[in-house]
């Protein structure tokens, strides 16, 4: 029925826009009509099917850019445009950020870091700076929440712990796996915000103990803890919108597997020359 509507129709848009405009792909009208297909139309049928198989990889996260740092890392050879018109036409689209809220309990009377960090995001040695923060996790049974230690060269989540109780337990036990895994020498920047987890003697005794020196956000700033933020922000829009848990144990396996095998492993990071943290940690170390 498209097909037809096409032929008769007696404006001068070319066939290409007329297939866009009745959302139909060019190979179909052309087959209809006994038309053999462009060599356009079938590179583009060729590059859709492993656009389709890098976006379900993802399970569905990738948007154009990344979709197309994928196959540019197998030697496909593709515009991002190109890549993104066919994602468009065929409904391929990844999951969109919702807005912030701010979660932090600044309210105690611990003494407060300066800011040495001064939103300096950018690290050229690992273990030098790890960025550290807390969210809250929605389930059937209450909230969970996670606490995180993110190393700032690779962006690579070196230190997690997930608790039923916003505790300071919560803080220190990430602290201590990112400790117990990586081994940092004395110096390393720790930065947080205000939070009463990191502002806590506790807290503060064991960066003490290890030789860490501490920096924290201004009050009410997310922007001066931008990167720890944003890993947040991709963790909820890429699984915690996207599910619906009935137990804390079911959201903690699912962010577990998220965090090891997902996010420090295969996603792609922008600001890191589309490399999964794992992949630019390997590269440097090569280097």
């Amino acid at each position: 029925m498209k097909a037809r509507l096409i032929v008769t129709d007696k404006s001068r848009l070319p066939v290409r826009r007329k297939c866009y405009l009745a959302e139909m792909p060019r190979s179909t009208y052309y087959a209809s009509q006994g038309r053999l297909e462009s060599k356009r139309a079938r590179r583009n049928r060729y590059l859709l099917v492993l656009i389709g198989e890098v976006f379900a990889r993802s399970e569905r996260l990738y948007g154009s850019r990344r979709v197309h740092a994928e196959l540019r890392k197998h030697n496909i050879k593709c515009g991002h445009n190109r890549v993104a018109r066919l994602m468009k036409l065929h409904d391929l689209a990844g999951v969109q950020r919702r807005a912030y809220r701010v979660t932090t309990n600044s309210e105690h009377d611990h003494p407060i870091a300066p800011n040495r960090l001064g939103r300096d995001f950018r690290v050229t040695i690992p273990n030098r700076v790890y960025v550290a923060d807390i969210s809250y996790i929605p389930t059937e049974e209450g909230w969970l929440y996670l606490a995180t230690e993110m190393d700032l060269f690779s962006h690579r989540i070196v230190g997690w712990s997930l608790s039923s109780r916003l505790t300071r337990e919560l803080s220190l036990s990430a602290l201590k796996m990112a400790v117990g895994l990586r081994r940092p020498g004395p110096g390393l920047i720790h930065h947080s915000d205000q939070g009463v987890q990191y502002a806590c003697g506790d807290f503060q005794r064991l960066l003490a103990r290890h030789q860490m020196v501490p920096s924290m956000s201004r009050r009410g700033n997310p922007y001066d803890n931008a990167v720890a933020e944003s890993f947040f922000k991709t963790l909820k829009m890429e699984l915690i919108y996207r599910r619906r848990f009935r137990t804390r144990a079911e959201a903690k396996a699912a962010i577990v597997e998220y965090i090891e095998l997902f996010y420090n492993r295969r996603r792609l990071h922008s600001s890191l020359g589309y490399l999964s943290p794992s992949e630019y940690e390997e590269l440097a170390n090569a280097a």
